[in-house]
């Protein structure tokens, strides 16, 4: 008799839930409210398959349910489905405004951590002095009245301010037997560490949500405190 593999990847998961319950879970094309408490109604019909764990399964429903594409179709009017893909209960303006606002919230976080590395990227531009252009002005105009002495009144030119970077604090490499599921951490992507939560491991693999609801893939080595 051959032993079945776990399946441990929240992508496995969520694309085997589509396999069996396709009226249900999608992973392309339109998505559908879930009915709330679907995951006892999962957990009791995948209870005799050996594969999927009840941890997993929970934490690939918060994935599924946590993206933008299924915030997106939480609204006032929408129709919650269960694993038979019928509808159950109409979505309320309290559900729909949750779900509106934790969109928002995720998007504005993933937008400005964006925007905080484009802007830290771009050359320092130094404010021009006023004291140093009036005495600029000042001296053109003395050497208009002097021409003799216009190699002594040069135009003042302002120096860019130095700017003291601060420098971030080192980044702490993880230890292998201290990380597990739900640790916060840093990842480093890019030039840019961001806070994450630890959601699978899987051998080398490890992946993380990021504060903007995103969910990647990366190693140990990429991972600090």
């Amino acid at each position: 008799m051959e032993t079945e593999i776990k399946r441990t990847s929240t992508k496995d998961i969520i694309a085997y839930l589509t396999e069996k319950f396709p009226e249900c879970f999608s992973i392309k094309g339109p998505v559908k409210p879930l009915k709330i408490g679907i995951f006892q109604d999962l957990a009791e019909k995948l209870s005799d398959d050996e594969t999927v764990s009840k941890t997993r399964l929970r934490q690939a429903l918060r994935h599924y349910t946590s993206s933008w594409r299924y915030l997106k179709v939480i609204k006032v009017g929408a129709y919650r489905v269960d694993i038979d893909g019928k509808e159950v209960a109409e979505i309320d303006e309290e559900q729909a405004t949750y779900a509106s606002k934790t969109l928002k919230e995720s998007q504005e976080k993933f937008g400005n951590k964006k925007a905080t590395d484009s802007d830290a990227k771009k050359p320092y531009k130094g404010k021009v002095n006023a004291a140093a252009t009036d005495n600029a002005k000042s001296g053109n105009k003395r050497t208009g009245d002097k021409k003799q002495d216009s190699a002594k009144f040069k135009t003042v030119k302002s120096s860019p301010k130095k700017v003291v970077k601060k420098e971030a604090a080192p980044l702490k490499p993880v230890e292998s037997d201290t990380i597990k599921i739900g640790s916060s951490v840093r990842v480093q992507l890019g030039n840019s560490p961001m806070n994450a939560t630890i959601t699978e491991i899987s051998g080398k693999d490890i992946s993380v949500q990021l504060d903007s609801g995103m969910v990647i893939k990366t190693q140990l080595k990429n991972i600090y405190a």
